[in-house]
């Protein structure tokens, strides 16, 4: 814009070197060539571009001592025009250096030291500065006789500094904003130019918005043509605003040095343009963000950004302050024709006002549209318009988009509708929207537009149609909770009649279920909408039946599951619809898939081969996880490949979420852990409003937290929070996260806490009946009660599953049952029923092999080879170290220390693998996770049972730790870990 900004200090200091941001390059390719004299160089650059700051760095490195440097700026348009004025300023011994001179200019070149550098003797006609120049009279000739003619007088003034500058010998005249130099001045630039003293160097600076003198835009630039003698060198470079990283790089040194995220970075640079002096505004004063700040905050307008946009404004003909108006209502790139629509002038006035526009740098032209340099021009130049004038420009600037851009801008033209008070027209503009984005396969995007839709405050008619087709597409799109909110202050209205609100409803159940985190609300929301769907339509009633029938350990019995499946079954024959039909028996297969009822596969061969590409990815995606947690390995595989054709034809975010996450739970379960936890971090980061997502990325990375890194400390935190954060959990988290911190607690020679542990997840298989899903549990469990001196409880445990799962297709709660069989039988007892405590157990690892679920096999190959060893049977040894390897293939370091120190204790010797990692005076993650420990106040003893260390190891880890840290006293560790 056209203000007058002082010049930006782009520096960033490191030690005593000056960098000066996106320049170098520029300055040392320029310096060699103005290093000569005479030569002219001409610096051009739109205002905050840091054309005075690049000459001051020009003129640090390339000025000689004893040199003369004069330096003056042509007062802006706003000041009264007086001859010679910057000339004037550039002689006089006070007031002509710039606001911040290089430190280590030479003071000889100062111009207070000018009367000592002027030769005696000097031309004649010099002396007819003494009027212009008093502050040298002395120095100066007598003054001529008056020749009576003003015309003679200024020619003989123009001469009289030519010839006084070409007396300072080596010299360097920088004349700054010359596109507002007076006509005297320019004359005497003229001359200078035309015919340059030989030991000269002329710098000028002006104002352009292109590049030097192409002037397509009218951007200014000299105000006189270049006319250099052949033989002096002239140097012509423009400066562009900075690059996105250079932006970046000039806010980390306005911010004390602090990296900058790429994102920050990109955002300013588009609200600033790249102009040094508009960040160095935008961040003055200002402390840095943090976390999602860098993202979120909106930046600032600077009141002298607005200032600087307002001058430029004022000095625009009317017409063509209409036209910027139209461009900040907006807001994106626009063609003449929409602007002049908005603006509501003709044709050609509109060519006149743009080149107004584009002659003052308000405006830019790309690509035959117009808009602001940068965001906070804009924001700048909106703010300019009057209250009362924005709701015009905004009616016209909707209407114009509806007349002259194709498709429409529907979401747009909505923003400017709502801006002018049309909630109406902005709803259906808004609904509209909705309808091409679902159309278009964006279930996200539809589900937005709906929910702006509905706060536009459309009709009552419009806001029930709207609500409804939002219920329709949220299931898809992964929404924020402000999507059941406005669905429920809907059907508060109590408008709607007893299809649509049973629908919504219905719609409403399964987004709380799947997406909001409140299970048994879902199911009861679900149910409500039964009797209103019964009342106009048994297809849709036989859907919600078949929904509300897919259990949850945090759901009703698995027994009222069953009953509601088989009232929808009962519905089904007088379902004529074949997308109701499709959905029903789409449920009905997942439902009957995760109660391992045998029949489910049947089920699953009586879908429709042509389902939608959303449900088909999500039954498959659901079928898969059924299978990953039955232990049907195949069909898991074949469903997963379906579920992920499906999403990569039919872009749907919740889908996309709810097949990787599947995806990632059965990479753990079948031990292919391989970037596993970075793809599960991934995930925990991405998947955060959609709680079971959430949940199940929260427990991987949990476990291998755990297995693969040995930091129970944060697998027990990740754990606890993907409990608390499942809404109803299909048989993965609860009992997952309460076996794995079972498994941390039984490690740790810490029974009872074990069985404390399992507890709440065994209460909700019990109440639930849904034994199928006891897979993980019930090993830890069984093994927690024995060891509490509970084997009661743990017989009637066993017993507990063994008929829950009596009927079920549930192949790995059966390997499950072998393994908790193993662990029941006394070694010392009667065999049990299916054999052997030998032969339980290898029954145990051949079907968890069978079922390529490495990392049980190996639990249940330890607690063979320990039971051995105790027993003092042959091959105890073997055992373990055959289940030592399998966690070594998996990258179990956690479970391998377990085996190990097991080893120990039964007097075998292990040997530690070479090639441990040196950490000199820092500590090892293992010595940070003792010294955590043991800041918390826990012996050695306790911290080598909870590590699965020895308490030797624990003992030098403790030592380390200490003379690292420097310090005497375990207290003192917390602060210094903390630093």
């Amino acid at each position: 814009m056209n203000a007058d900004p002082p010049p930006p200090d782009t520096r960033v200091l490191t030690g005593d070197s000056r960098v000066l941001i996106g320049r170098s390059a520029l300055l040392d390719e320029v310096c060699p060539e103005f290093d000569r004299s005479p030569a002219v160089l001409v610096i051009t650059g739109e205002p905050g571009v840091g054309k005075t700051r690049f000459v001051q760095e020009l003129l640090r490195r390339t000025t000689s001592p004893g040199a003369v440097t004069l330096m003056a700026r042509c007062p802006g348009p706003g000041a009264r025009p007086f001859p010679f004025a910057p000339v004037i300023e550039a002689f006089s011994p006070s007031g002509t250096r710039p606001e911040a001179p290089p430190a280590d200019l030479k003071a000889a070149a100062l111009p207070t030291g000018l009367p000592a550098v002027l030769p005696a003797g000097l031309p004649a006609v010099t002396g007819a500065l003494r009027g212009l120049l008093p502050g040298l009279a002395e120095h100066l000739p007598p003054a001529p006789s008056p020749l009576g003619d003003p015309d003679a007088e200024h020619h003989r003034t123009v001469r009289a500094l030519h010839a006084l500058t070409a007396c300072l010998g080596d010299a360097v005249l920088a004349v700054e904003d010359v596109q507002w130099a007076d006509p005297s001045t320019r004359a005497f630039l003229r001359t200078v130019v035309s015919d340059p003293p030989p030991r000269l160097r002329l710098v000028l600076t002006a104002r352009s918005h292109t590049a030097p003198h192409t002037d397509m835009e009218g951007g200014g630039g000299l105000p006189f043509p270049l006319c250099v003698p052949s033989h002096v060198p002239v140097v012509e470079r423009h400066l562009a605003p900075l690059t996105v990283s250079e932006t970046g790089a000039l806010a980390a040194g306005l911010l004390d040095g602090r990296a900058v995220p790429e994102g920050f970075a990109d955002r300013l640079h588009r609200g600033t343009g790249g102009l040094p002096y508009v960040v160095e505004e935008v961040l003055r004063g200002h402390d840095a963000p943090t976390g999602e700040r860098w993202e979120q905050e909106e930046l600032p307008l600077p009141a002298s950004v607005r200032r600087s946009v307002v001058e430029g404004l004022r000095r625009l003909p009317p017409p063509a302050r209409r036209v910027v108006a139209a461009a900040a209502v907006l807001h994106t790139p626009a063609p003449g024709e929409l602007l002049g629509a908005v603006a509501a002038l003709d044709e050609p006035e509109t060519r006149r006002a743009l080149a107004a526009a584009l002659r003052k740098g308000v405006l830019r032209a790309a690509g035959g549209s117009y808009a602001f340099p940068y965001e906070l021009a804009r924001r700048a130049a909106y703010e300019a318009i009057a209250e009362p004038e924005r709701p015009v420009l905004h009616l016209r600037a909707a209407r114009a988009l509806a007349r002259c851009t194709s498709p429409l801008p529907l979401a747009g033209m909505a923003g400017h509708y709502r801006r002018a008070g049309r909630g109406a027209e902005a709803a259906r503009c808004l609904e509209a929207a909705a309808d091409r984005a679902v159309k278009g396969g964006d279930a996200g995007m539809g589900a937005a537009h709906c929910l702006d839709a509905l706060r536009c405050g459309p009709s009552p008619a419009a806001r029930d149609r709207i609500a409804l087709k939002l219920a329709r597409v949220a299931p898809n799109a992964r929404p924020g909770p402000e999507v059941p909110a406005a669905l429920r202050q809907v059907l508060d209205q109590h408008s709607l009649g007893p299809g649509p609100s049973g629908e919504i409803r219905l719609l409403l159940g399964l987004l709380l279920r799947n997406q909001s985190g409140s299970g048994l609300e879902a199911l009861e929301e679900m149910a409500r909408a039964v009797p209103d769907l019964l009342s106009v339509s048994t297809g849709q009633a036989a859907r919600a039946l078949a929904i509300t029938a897919i259990p949850s350990l945090k759901g009703w019995p698995v027994a009222e599951h069953r009953r509601l499946l088989a009232e929808a079954e009962r519905l089904l024959p007088q379902v004529e619809e074949e997308d109701l039909r499709s959905a029903v028996l789409a449920n009905r297969a997942t439902a009957l898939a995760l109660m391992g009822d045998p029949s489910a596969w049947e089920a699953v061969a009586d879908l429709p081969a042509a389902l939608t590409g959303e449900e088909a990815a999500r039954v498959h995606a659901n079928l898969a996880g059924a299978a990953v947690s039955l232990g049907h390995r195949d069909r898991a595989r074949a469903f997963q490949a379906r579920a992920w054709q499906a999403v990569r034809t039919h872009h749907a975010p919740y889908l996309e979420a709810f097949v990787e996450t599947t995806d990632v739970v059965a990479a753990f379960t079948g031990g292919r852990w391989k970037g596993l936890l970075e793809r599960a971090e991934q995930a925990e980061a991405q998947y955060r409003n959609v709680p079971d997502f959430h949940a199940e990325a929260l427990l991987v990375c949990g476990l291998l937290r755990l297995h693969t890194k040995g930091q129970t400390d944060v697998a027990r935190r990740l754990l606890e929070q993907a409990v608390h954060t499942t809404a109803l959990d299909t048989g993965v988290v609860l009992t997952s996260a309460a076996a794995a911190m079972a498994r941390v607690h039984l490690a740790a020679d810490r029974p009872a806490q074990a069985v404390q542990a399992v507890t709440g997840a065994l209460h909700h298989v019990r109440r639930t009946g849904a034994w199928v899903w006891a897979t993980a549990l019930a090993p830890p469990a069984v093994d927690a009660l024995i060891r509490d001196g509970r084997p009661g409880e743990a017989h009637r445990l066993v017993a507990e599953l063994a008929e829950g799962i009596a009927d079920r297709d549930a192949p790995a709660a059966r390997a499950a049952l072998l393994t908790s069989r193993a662990l029941l039988a006394a070694p010392d007892g009667p065999p049990a029923e299916d054999g052997t405590p030998g032969a339980l157990y290898a029954a145990a690892v051949a079907a968890w092999t069978r079922l390529e679920r490495p990392h049980e096999a190996a639990y249940v190959r330890e607690a063979w080879g320990l039971r051995l060893l105790t027993a003092g049977e042959a091959g105890g040894r073997t055992v373990v170290h055959e289940a030592i390897a399998a966690y070594q293939d998996l990258g179990a370091v956690w479970d391998v220390l377990r085996c190990q120190r097991g080893l120990r204790e039964h007097g075998q010797v292990t040997v530690r693998r070479p090639g441990a990692l040196g950490y000199g005076d820092h500590l090892s993650p293992r010595e940070r996770a003792v010294a955590r420990l043991a800041s918390r106040g826990l012996s050695n003893r306790e911290i080598a049972r909870e590590l699965v260390l020895s308490h030797r190891t624990v003992e030098h880890h403790v030592a380390r730790a200490l003379r690292k840290l420097g310090v005497s006293s375990r207290t003192e560790i917390g602060a210094l870990l903390e630093r």
